[in-house]
């Protein structure tokens, strides 16, 4: 107990140093001199005062003794003439006093084992622990110690100086004299080295290195490297005494080792980064004063903490340190930035750390072996799960991958796309081992390996968005994996399938034209030469929403193979086709309709040129007949192919295909180089003929005034003059050639002649008024160039046959939305969600096509802590189920039913009442429809029921209650499971607030129900009688009893409905016919 007393005693005799000094606010140069020595007075007067406290009060003897003790060994303890160093050294002295207390009584406890019958009693407080007050001591005795004993001793540039940290620091710098020994050097050396020995304790390293950890390692370094001879040392060194032994150096620099080894890395980052040098011009320390210049660091201190920041950022997790360090208070999230300009500075912070880990330290052996070390952390910057930092670490690793990408491409090839590529390069025609070695659902890529590389892929190249060839070429590798992928999540819900997409469609709009286009039939599957997805492999559905590659199992039947590859290759071209729908503006998807017309005009000339060679020349021998039969089977794969896919095209984007007056001009053109080939081989058909006058037809149309021809246009159309001249020569039917023989004269001179013939033609010309002609009609009034005023307004109406109404909102404020729904800041975020939520109601169609991100986007924050944030994302989520309920219905009763029990996600139950919330909410929304969803609601509702968590059990049979009274007659063919699940709640459940809700889904159903209660619940309405008698005369509960009682008068009321209906004078009038 007396040990006890002696802790209490230290931070008194603390205290009674500590007593404080009253400066003015503003002292003049006069008052400096004044406080100055107001301050030294104050320093001498406590001194005193504990020295007379030693004497005169016997609770301080035991103190005494043990301070005595530890002067004694302390060698570094010596009296001087300088008051500042005396009481530096006698709180030092004191410090230690107090961790020989600390852990002699830490030693000696012994606490008693808690009652495991009473949890809520806490465990026994540690004796040694500082209440807050006594913590604000040694804070103070700290400060003094740092201010008086170790700050001044630092050279100039070393450290942050005391005048630009606060008043007293300005004032403390003139109070230490350095007439009087000991030395600079030998004082920072006790304050150094006494204070990392009081930091050894726990409760007190803690005090020290969170508030004065850079000035210690300032101060280490100065002592362990410090030049001998230096400029800031140069009037020091006539007093041998200050110097150092080796000894004591080494000394200084193991310390400063263990130090840097021992702090959480990120403050050591910081810390090494303020000591090697920041801003040259220092902030003016009140209104009006000018502001001082900072002292650059010295040569040596830069030198050594530039190695000392390499040796933290080759460690393990060093990068992440590293960022952490520099990016700590960054971000709109983590510090709480206000305005646009905060945040463009957090950017160009995240940029910077970028760069600065590209390029390679001196102190590293090579560029490779960095890169091997560094790049793998780079990656794992991107799986930061924490959202406030998440944003930051990403931008950094994106910005870091695509630096490393330009600055030495073979080895971030090596090093960056090999790791994060291997995942979907493991299932292209690349060698992976011996077929031996594959058997039929052996797992080649994991759920979580998968998703991993999908969100990385999506994070780098789409986020980033910096394209560049080493990074397009990369995703070329891997393209065909990527789309397969996409195609089997569009068979059912899952979160990867917006991600392939996005990835697909930014490869396709940042590389060369010429290059989407073949990437596009390569996707087809059109050119064979390229490496595609591996056949042996099959994508799986994953347990939480994503894909498992797996190897097929070998099909035996050749009808059974050839149906599955038949429906693969059309279900790829549905797949392709949904992709081109989103790149109209680009143009790309009408470049890729005339590239199919021209490869199938193509392909007709080459079928027909190889039959009549075939017909002049016998085959010789088997093989080579049989040869020449794979190769025709071959070409004509490619040809249905490519007449599916063109036949898919006309369907869904017809109306829209082509962006531009010159590719209506090059798709004229493929048609009549199709009529061209079929003249020159005398196989022209129905079909060839059809097309043929639509070509022609839309020439006329354009010559004819349709559409205002620029030079540009005229330029292109002198393409169609070699083909026009070979129609007008070969073509049986004379109004043909006529007719092509007057195009082409007006072709020639730009529209000054134009017959009868070429009127008569445009207005008459077949398919005119078909999705092909209107959609060229919109393209052209859409490209800026000036159209008829003959569209209605019905027609613009009908050219929307979603019903969707006219946004009122532009794609790059959706997008702002979109990014501002996952903004740090709860009231930005917010906001971002209601303004969603608004957009939604009203049925803005720009919003609407963004409906997959909308709701991920939604159910991320549903996930958030903040209120505001999470009701919004309700009220969200409501209203997509009302808007798309056949699509966002089942997701959310996934999400509902999904528990770490049936083997699903782990999502809290928390989470899961809020889902439910969102469930009955999107129920009511949709009002009378609700009972087309009867039966997966229900399901949902009874299966939370079983689930282990009370307030969730409760929670269903709150959701199941409302939506009974709801569906109303629906209810018939489920309401025996409904009450057998309550009878057995209510009979069975031992928590109270379980038993409340399920006695309230009775009094809910008999209140929806009503007058027709009898009806529906005719089976059942005995036994719902005798359950909630049972619960009036057996149930404790109070609550349970009145909502036992309410059903019972609901009950009653309806039964007295029924013996005795209302008596109403009504008199009947029949009209005779």
């Amino acid at each position: 107990m007396a040990q006890l007393v002696q802790l209490g005693v230290v931070v008194d005799a603390l205290q009674l140093l500590l007593k404080p000094v009253e400066l003015s606010p503003s002292p003049s140069s006069s008052d400096q001199t004044k406080q100055r020595g107001k301050v030294l007075e104050t320093l001498r007067s406590n001194l005193s005062a504990l020295e007379g406290r030693f004497q005169n009060n016997p609770e301080y003897g035991d103190l005494g003794h043990l301070r005595d003790s530890i002067k004694s060994q302390a060698s570094w303890y010596a009296v001087s003439d300088d008051v500042t160093w005396n009481f530096t050294s006698d709180i030092l002295i004191l410090l230690l006093c107090l961790k020989r207390c600390m852990i002699e009584v830490a030693a000696s406890f012994n606490p008693q084992a808690a009652n495991p019958r009473t949890p809520e009693a806490a465990p026994a407080l540690s004796p040694d622990t500082l209440s807050i007050s006594q913590q604000k001591n040694v804070q103070s005795a700290l400060q003094f110690v740092v201010t008086l004993g170790l700050c001044p001793c630092l050279l100039p540039g070393v450290g942050i100086p005391l005048k630009h940290r606060s008043e007293f620091g300005a004032v403390a710098e003139t109070l230490v004299s350095w007439d009087h020994p000991p030395s600079r050097v030998r004082r920072l050396y006790v304050s150094c080295i006494v204070l990392l020995d009081i930091a050894s304790h726990s409760i007190l390293g803690s005090l020290i290195l969170t508030r004065h950890l850079g000035d210690i390692i300032a101060g280490l370094c100065q002592l362990g490297y410090c030049p001998a001879k230096t400029k800031g040392t140069q009037t020091l060194q006539n007093d041998s005494a200050q110097l150092l032994t080796e000894e004591e150096q080494s000394c200084c620099r193991d310390a400063l080792k263990s130090l840097l080894d021992r702090v959480y890395q990120p403050n050591v980052i910081k810390e090494l980064l303020i000591l090697q040098g920041g801003l040259k011009q220092g902030r003016p320390s009140a209104p009006g004063s000018v502001s001082q210049p900072l002292v650059q660091a010295p040569c040596w201190l830069r030198r050594l903490c530039g190695q000392l920041l390499s040796e933290r950022l080759l460690k393990a997790n060093g990068v992440k340190a590293v960022v952490q360090g520099i990016l700590e208070g960054a971000g709109v999230g983590a510090a709480g930035g206000q305005g646009a300009e905060t945040v463009v500075a957090d950017w160009r912070k995240c940029d910077t750390v970028a760069r600065i880990l590209a390029s390679c330290p001196q102190q590293s052996l090579s560029v490779e072996e960095y890169y091997r070390q560094v790049c793998p952390q780079v990656l794992n910057l991107l799986h930061i799960t924490d959202k406030l930092t998440a944003r930051q670490f990403q931008r950094v690793s994106c910005s870091t991958f695509l630096a490393m990408v330009k600055e030495q491409p073979k080895l971030a090839e090596k090093y960056l796309f090999k790791p994060l590529l291997t995942p979907l390069l493991k299932c292209v025609d690349v060698s992976i081992g011996t077929q031996e070695e594959l058997h039929p659902g052996a797992v080649i890529v994991d759920e979580a390996t998968l998703t991993q590389c999908i969100e990385d892929l999506y994070k780098i190249y789409v986020v980033g968005n910096e394209p560049n060839i080493p990074l397009i070429s990369s995703l070329q590798s891997v393209l065909q994996a990527v789309f397969a992928l996409y195609c089997f999540t569009k068979h059912s819900v899952s979160h990867l399938r917006s991600l392939c997409q996005e990835i697909v469609l930014w490869y396709l709009q940042k590389c060369e034209h010429t290059e989407a286009i073949t990437a596009l039939k390569q996707l087809a599957r059109l050119n064979s030469s390229v490496s595609k997805f591996h056949p042996a492999f099959q994508f799986c559905p994953g347990s939480d929403g994503g894909a498992v590659i797996t190897v097929k199992s070998t099909i035996s039947e050749e009808d059974e193979a050839l149906y599955q590859k038949v429906s693969s290759e059309q279900w790829r071209i549905e797949c392709l086709v949904d992709l081109l729908s989103n790149l109209r503006e680009s143009g790309l998807s009408g470049d890729f309709f005339i590239s199919c017309l021209k490869d199938l005009t193509s392909m007709a000339a080459e079928e027909e040129e190889e039959r009549k060679a075939a017909t002049l020349t016998d085959m010789d021998g088997f093989l080579e007949h049989e040869k020449y039969e794979a190769q025709q089977i071959e070409k004509q794969e490619a040809k249905l192919l490519t007449l599916q896919l063109i036949a898919a095209l006309c369907e869904k984007v017809t109306s829209a295909v082509f962006s531009n007056t010159v590719q209506v001009i090059e798709f004229i053109a493929a048609t009549l180089q199709r009529a061209c080939v079929c003249l020159a081989h005398n196989t022209q058909g129905t079909v060839e003929a059809q097309t043929l006058s639509m070509g022609m037809g839309l020439v006329a149309a354009m010559l004819g005034g349709a559409v205002q021809l620029t030079p540009e246009d005229y330029t292109a159309l002198q393409e169609l003059l070699p083909m026009l001249e070979d129609i007008s020569a070969r073509h049986p039917d004379p109004v043909i050639q006529e007719l092509a023989s007057d195009l082409r004269i007006s072709i020639a001179t730009h529209g000054a002649f134009c017959t009868d013939t070429i009127t008569s033609a445009a207005h008459n010309a077949p398919g005119r008024t078909s999705k092909v002609t209107a959609g060229l009609e919109g393209t052209w009034s859409s490209s800026g160039e000036k159209a008829d005023d003959r569209k209605t307004c019905a027609e613009k109406r009908s050219a929307d046959p979603e019903g969707a109404l006219p946004s009122n909102i532009t794609s790059e404020q959706v997008q702002e939305l979109l990014v501002s729904a996952v903004d740090p800041q709860v009231p930005v975020r917010t906001a971002a969600l209601r303004t969603l939520v608004h957009f939604l109601k009203q049925r803005e169609s720009e919003i609407l096509a963004h409906q997959e991100k909308i709701l991920s986007l939604f159910l991320e924050n549903l996930e958030h802590e903040d209120s505001f944030v999470y009701l919004a994302a309700i009220q969200g989520l409501a209203v997509l189920t009302d808007v798309f309920p056949q699509r966002i219905l089942p997701r959310l009763l996934q999400e509902y039913r999904d528990s770490p029990q049936t083997g699903g996600k782990k999502i809290s139950s928390e989470s899961r009442m809020k889902m439910g919330e969102v469930l009955m909410r999107g129920t009511r929304a949709l009002g009378d429809l609700a009972s087309h969803y009867r039966d997966p609601l229900i399901h949902a509702f009874l299966q939370g029921v079983r689930d282990p968590d009370n307030m969730l059990r409760a929670s269903s049979l709150s959701n199941l209650g409302e939506l009974c009274q709801r569906l109303r007659f629906a209810l018939g063919p489920v309401v025996h499971e409904i009450s057998y699940c309550l009878i057995a709640v209510v009979k069975t459940e031992r928590d109270v607030e379980v038993r409340r809700a399920a006695v309230h889904v009775v009094t809910l159903l008999l209140r929806g129900l009503s007058k027709k209660a009898t009806e529906v619940l005719a089976d059942v309405l005995r036994n719902l009688y005798r359950l909630l008698k049972f619960v009036v005369q057996t149930d404790r509960d109070e609550v349970c009893v009145l909502h036992a009682q309410l059903a019972l008068e609901e009950l009653d009321d309806i039964m007295r409905q029924l013996l005795f209906p209302q008596q109403k004078l009504e008199k009947k009038i029949t009209v005779l016919p």
